[in-house]
């Protein structure tokens, strides 16, 4: 399996993040969007969040594409979806021009210690 780590922030306001935290409750998003990063290969997806700070977790198949990204889709729905997120989303200062979720470098990995 492959884990990726993604970080992202949302705008810095109270309302906007309880807003977004219920949008990701059990059940709030779109089968669409759950079928899509399934439909993707990834198995395992977790986002925390600290303060106004998303560190999005993902495990993948190996022959998952490339790009994983539901951005990527053509799904109305997804779409939709996307673009609702975007409204309290924000890039982390490190972000290339046009990146949503941007990687996080791994720096330790327990496993490769003695």
């Amino acid at each position: 399996m492959t884990r990726r780590c993604l970080m992202l922030d949302l705008k810095n306001d109270p309302e906007l993040i309880s807003q977004y935290r219920d949008w990701h409750k059990p059940g709030r998003p779109p089968l669409a969007v759950i079928a899509d990063i399934r439909k993707a290969g990834i198995l395992e997806l977790e986002i925390y969040l600290l303060g106004d700070r998303l560190v999005m977790v993902m495990e993948l198949d190996p022959a998952s594409p490339a790009d994983t990204s539901s951005a990527a889709s053509l799904d109305p729905e997804v779409q939709a979806w996307e673009r609702l997120m975007d409204t309290f989303q924000q890039p982390v200062p490190w972000a290339r021009p046009g990146e949503k979720w941007t990687p996080a470098e791994k720096i330790f990995d327990l496993a490769e210690q003695p």
